[in-house]
């Protein structure tokens, strides 16, 4: 679904020749180097796909050669699951296919295993062919080989300044906090504990805005002695990372050059026997075990303390969490309009367009909630005064916007980059279907069956078992809302804007056909049609198939 996951095409390509290459069958049809040429060509590009995606927005002529590979590992994968299918089907037959029965499918036309090997030798000849005109081309781009394990793309980096009065409707969030943050420690013999909030909830919805609204209030530097700001957004949890920064929040010292055992020395000596906030900002994964280490250290020579960690995984807020996480939701209607009208209009000029701000009350419900979608719009209509412009924006969806870097799509985006490759696509299917669905962990595991999306390294793990682990993962990430839990059963819908993402990541790949799409581009792998379409007489059943 995209260019993000044509490596794992490939990874999946590649294990199915490898499944196939050792069987003497291989030998018999002459298809060996044909295979090994395909397995040589695959590696050797798959080696610098990470670096190729992420050149690809500024290079259309990389961007094409991409897009034939990805057809090309399509092509593979249904060519070698169409041989595996022979094969299974003849194995089936030879142990319990009576005689008449064998005669019967050899001369058969479809059936006879020579005119089975000649048709798929053919279509592997052909893609060995393609490909190795697709791994010539190689040479033309500047490509580097890149390691998934050290990919990580973050967003720009946080500090904590802020102006409160920029801030709408994070009031009520902001004195809950507080209260956390205030309370008084009721036994004496525990006044080092240190404890930890995390603030939980998709990107793009607020939570370092809340944070940073915390942070800066004056009865936080009256409460505590000291306050620590640092910027996470780590793929893996280093302690060192962490120390360095937050000595460096309170000293402005940056000690790059120090070990652990001198870092630890140092954070000893600034927080001893002071009661601090710490805000941890952006947390993405979390090891139990070291982040045990970091507590007791704080606890050892801090005299009580507080650390608000914002994070949009619900396993990295239970893995923190000493106290409950407090799940930010989106912001009323009514705070969308007034943040919308401050990032749209100049001061007082909504007064003056009245026919405009209906239209931005159209365009804010869809944003769900959202401020950062709500301020990406607003800010995209600023100084366009013309209404044919607003009512395009209004109608549009939201991936199809022009973004910049810091912008809604690109926030989430992140999240999407971040997951593992299995749940890429899993998660891209669902663009397949209308916005607002209601969904559970039943039919969107049959919905990954159906596709050949689900994955494990365990036969015996049953295929619905693996679905639900995708449902859970795909939850920790914030990627569904209005998770409700009946037994065995889970409820659950995807946020429009989410949606929006999994558009954006698939749209070369998945089209919904409906009223006012009815062209079905070449390459499209997953075709869905809108309800709309198959009940709407008017534009004709035919049409629409």
């Amino acid at each position: 679904m995209g260019d993000s996951i044509l490596s794992t095409i490939a990874e999946n390509v590649l294990e199915k020749i490898g499944s196939f290459a050792p069987q003497q069958a291989c030998l018999a049809w002459g298809l060996k180097n044909d295979l090994e040429s395909l397995k040589k060509n695959l590696s050797a590009i798959k080696a610098v796909l990470l670096d190729a995606e992420e050149k690809q927005t500024h290079n259309h002529e990389l961007r094409l050669w991409l897009e034939r590979l990805k057809n090309v590992c399509y092509d593979a994968e249904d060519v070698l699951d169409e041989w595996e299918y022979k094969d299974l089907r003849k194995q089936v037959r030879k142990q319990y296919g009576s005689i008449k029965t064998k005669v019967h499918h050899f001369f058969s036309c479809s059936n006879n295993p020579l005119v089975v090997r000649f048709k798929i030798g053919n279509k592997i000849k052909e893609l060995r062919e393609r490909l190795d005109e697709i791994a010539a081309q190689r040479s033309k781009f500047p490509l580097e080989e890149v390691s998934r394990q050290y990919r990580h793309r973050e967003r720009e980096m946080t500090d904590s300044f802020l102006r409160a009065l920029n801030v709408i409707g994070r009031g009520t969030d902001k004195e809950r906090i507080m209260k956390f943050l205030l309370e008084q420690e009721e036994v004496d013999d525990d006044y080092h504990r240190v404890d930890v909030i995390p603030i939980v909830g998709i990107g793009g919805l607020g939570k370092t805005t809340l944070a940073k609204l915390v942070f800066n209030d004056k009865r936080v530097d009256e409460y505590f002695q000291l306050k620590m700001w640092v910027y996470v957004s780590e793929k893996e949890f280093h302690k060192k990372h962490i120390y360095q920064k937050m000595i460096k929040s309170l000293t402005n010292q940056n000690l790059v050059d120090f070990d652990l055992d001198q870092l630890q020395n140092c954070v000893r000596d600034q927080l001893n026997g002071k009661k601090f906030l710490l805000v941890l900002d952006d947390e993405w994964s979390v090891d139990r075990s070291r982040w045990l280490e970091l507590i007791d250290l704080l606890e050892e020579v801090a005299n009580g303390g507080k650390i608000i960690v914002t994070t949009r995984s619900n396993s990295v807020a239970e893995t923190v969490e000493s106290i409950s996480s407090y799940k930010l939701k989106g912001l009323s209607l009514d705070d969308c309009l007034s943040l919308f009208k401050k990032c749209a209009f100049k001061k007082g000029e909504d007064e003056r367009y009245p026919n405009l701000v209906e239209i931005g009350y159209d365009i804010v419900k869809k944003c769900g909630g959202l401020p950062l979608a709500v301020r990406t719009l607003g800010t995209l209509l600023y100084t366009k005064r013309d209404e044919h412009y607003w009512k395009n924006i209004r109608d549009n969806d939201i991936w199809k916007l022009k973004q910049k870097e810091g912008d809604i799509l690109p926030a989430l985006r992140l999240s999407y980059d971040e997951l593992p490759s299995h749940l890429k696509p899993c998660l891209a299917i669902f663009s397949n279907f209308p916005k607002d669905s209601q969904w559970t962990n039943l039919m969107m595991t049959q919905v990954w069956m159906a596709n050949g999306l689900l994955q494990s390294s365990d036969r015996n793990q049953e295929l619905e078992d693996i679905g639900l682990e995708y449902v859970e993962e795909l939850y920790s990430r914030s990627f569904f809302q209005d998770f409700q839990e009946f037994g065995n059963i889970w409820v659950f819908k995807m946020h429009d804007l989410v949606h929006d993402l999994a558009l954006s990541v698939s749209q070369s790949e998945c089209v919904m056909v409906n009223v006012s799409n009815q062209d079905v581009p070449e390459g499209v792998r997953h075709l869905s049609f809108s309800p709309h379409v198959l009940l709407d007489q008017d534009h004709g059943l035919d049409h629409a198939f």
